[in-house]
Formats: C-alpha cells, structure tokens, sequence
C-alpha cells in the first residue's frame, strides 16, 4: 500500500502455468507495480511483503533470507540484514523493522541461496520474528518459538495494545479465557 492504496505485489515468477514457479523460485521472483502492470524486477528469489517505510519500499527476498530495498528507477534490490529463516510478514515501528521467520517445510531450504547462506554462517533455521533497528541493521530482539509453530505467514503491530494473546478456535483453554483490562 501507497498513501492508501494498492501500490506493488510480489509473485514468485511469471510463469502462469501449473508449478511453474517451481523452476524459477532461487531467480525470478517479481515485483509487480499496481498502477502500471508493470515488472520492476524479476530477479528476486521468493519474494514476499512489499511495504513502503520511511519513504524506502522494503521487501523480504524470502530464498536469500534477506531483508532490503528495491530501486524503483533501476529494479535492483540492496541486501540490509540476514534473518536466518524464511522470510514472511514485515512490519515496522519507527526505526524497526519486524520479520516473521519460517522452519523450512522439507528439512532444507534446498535450491535456495538461503541454504547455502546458513551454511556459510553455520546456523540452524528459525521460526520467530526478528526484531531489526534499521539504523544500525543490528538483530535488536527476537522471538523464537521452538514447539508448535513452524511457519510464520505475516506479523502485525497492534498500537496501543499492552498485553496481546492469541487461542486456537479449538483450544480447551479458549472457553475459560478471561481478560481484564487495567486500562
């Protein structure tokens, strides 16, 4: 969204047949503009959560593991910060920016240059958000969930909130929750 209004997509490909993504998701990701139809750039890997901050549009390259910014005039995209997971849900506060990381679904995030980025940092995948001051481009915190959850799809900043939760539809504990508000 632009002041209001549906401004850039991503897609992981061109490709408009049956799994044809598939052989284009390391190379070839996209970046839609709205207004125009046209491609900024195609030359992302999984692209995810196009948001525009402090006049910057930011995006999460999710098969690099990267978050950064793409130039509109030129397509290219410049690497911030590495979040070792799969990139999805941004969101922001000020100078920070929040990133929802994901366990690969297969063991491997094989195929990627996420793989081969973990590697060469010798770290495992995570599931969880970062927390990233986008001055400094430092890791400032985080959150990790290491049972239940293995896929994060976006995140969300609730202003004004203090004490958030969240039940499962079907959970014993949903039907004797009890929330009292201090205000």
């Amino acid at each position: 969204m632009r002041d209001g209004a549906p401004a850039f997509v991503t897609a992981t490909s061109r490709s408009d047949v049956v799994n044809g993504w598939r052989a284009r998701r390391a190379e070839g990701g996209c970046l839609i503009d709205v207004a125009s139809n046209e491609i900024v750039t195609q030359k992302l890997s999984m692209p995810h959560s196009p948001r525009f901050h402090d006049g910057k549009l930011w995006l999460l390259d999710s098969g690099s593991g990267y978050l950064g910014t793409v130039d509109l005039a030129s397509g290219a995209f410049e690497r911030a910060v590495f979040c070792p997971g799969f990139l999805r849900g941004l969101a922001f506060v000020n100078h920070f920016a929040l990133v929802g990381l994901s366990l690969p679904r297969d063991g491997s995030f094989s195929g990627l240059a996420l793989d081969e980025e973990m590697k060469k940092r010798d770290t495992d995948p995570w599931c969880g958000i970062q927390i990233i001051d986008l001055r400094s481009g430092d890791i400032v915190e985080w959150f990790r969930f290491t049972t239940g959850i293995t896929e994060m799809y976006d995140v969300a900043v609730l202003p004004g909130v203090r004490n958030p939760g969240a039940t499962a539809p079907s959970s014993p504990e949903l039907s004797t929750l009890i929330s009292i508000d201090h205000g």
